[in-house]
Formats: structure tokens, sequence, C-alpha cells
């Protein structure tokens, strides 16, 4: 029963994998159509969001057979538990990865795209924030896992600076406006990715100590 065990919470690990691998292109996919201005990346983005929710479903209905047909001591309780939290997130960052297409897709239509680097930077920061997250969980790496706690103040910092930026760029032409909006709502949606990366690392320390960092 032990040995089944251990090969079923080890396929689960493979799967919380490939579906940390699918978060992470869905957020360079999207990062590349808005800085680039890619329509293509845009619809990649969001063509590819359901195959997100999929495994998540997948990954949730493996985990809670786990927990109810196995009685697994408290460290693979405690990872068990932790994936049924980290999945959620993960779909969410997806979820900012399709709304933040969704935006570069309308932008483009409307040749508005206007390329504010601390929004840039921001995207890419998001993009390590997440990568790092899944590498601390995956690696059982509670270093890692502080460290990119610790760095959500980097992500909240630019957010607080393109917002001035934007109240700038509307006063410059009150025509900026509507733009100004919709790039503060992208703004928005990787200020969240760096949210949910947060509580993918704050999941793996509780997995690795017991102890979920408030």
């Amino acid at each position: 029963m032990t040995s089944k065990f251990d090969e079923q919470l080890e396929n689960l690990k493979v799967q919380i994998k490939e579906m940390g691998k699918d978060v992470e292109n869905i957020i360079k996919t999207a990062t590349d159509g808005f800085i680039e201005g890619n329509m293509d990346s845009a619809n990649e983005t969001i063509e590819n969001f359901p195959e997100i929710e999929n495994k998540e479903r997948e990954i949730e209905n493996l985990a809670l057979k786990l927990l109810l047909k196995q009685q697994p001591v408290a460290s693979d309780f405690r990872t068990i538990s932790a994936i049924l939290k980290i999945i959620t997130d993960m779909k969410r960052i997806g979820t900012q990865a399709m709304d933040i297409s969704y935006l570069t897709r309308y932008l483009i239509e409307q040749n508005e795209i206007k390329q504010f680097e601390n929004i840039n930077k921001m995207s890419k920061e998001s993009m390590k924030i997440v990568s790092d997250s899944i590498a601390a969980f995956i690696n059982k790496d509670l270093e890692l896992a502080n460290s990119v706690i610790e760095y959500d103040d980097v992500i909240d910092k630019l957010f607080d600076d393109i917002k001035e930026e934007l109240v700038k760029f509307i006063k410059d032409d009150s025509l900026n406006g509507k733009q100004a909006l919709d790039l503060i709502m992208i703004a928005k949606y990787f200020e969240r990715i760096g949210d949910h990366a947060v509580h993918i690392a704050r999941w793996t320390v509780f997995s690795i100590t017991g102890t979920h960092p408030e």
C-alpha cells in the first residue's frame, strides 16, 4: 500500500510540474504579445488557457483520491494539501495572462499600444517570480520560496511607479485616457500574477515546515 501511495504521489508531483511549465509558457506568450504587439502570441495565450483548466481538474482529482483512499503521514498530507491550493493559484495566473492577451488584442486592433518601460519590466519580473515559485515547490527549496515572498515588494513598487507614469500620460493629453485605463489594467494583471506566485511560495513553505507564513 505504501509503495502504491508513493508512486501515486510521485505522479502527482510530475503532473504539477507539467502544469507549471504550461503556466510559465502562457505568461511568456502573453508577455511577448504585449511587449511586441504580436497578435499571434496573444491568440496563442487565449487558445492555450483551456489546457491549464483541464490540468487543474486532473490534478485535483488525483490529489483528492489520495487523501480519501490513503492515510498519508503529516508531511505527505501537507504536500497534497499545498498542491490543491497551488493549482488554484496556477489557474488564476493563467486567467490573468489570458486577460492581458484580450486587452493586448484590443490595443493592437486600435493601433494604440504605447510602450512603457516599467510595464515591460514588470511583465518580465512577473514571469521570473512565477518561475521561481514553481521551482521552489518542485525542488522543496525553502530559501527560494522565501525570496519569492520578499520579492513581491519589487512588483508592488513597479506598479506604483506605473500608476504615476500613466497619470502623467493622461495629464499630457486627455485623449490618452482610454489607453491609459487599458494599460493600468494590464499592469494590475501582472501585479496579480505576482501575488499568486507569492501564494504558491507560501504554500511551499507550509509543505516543507508545516507553518504557513502570513
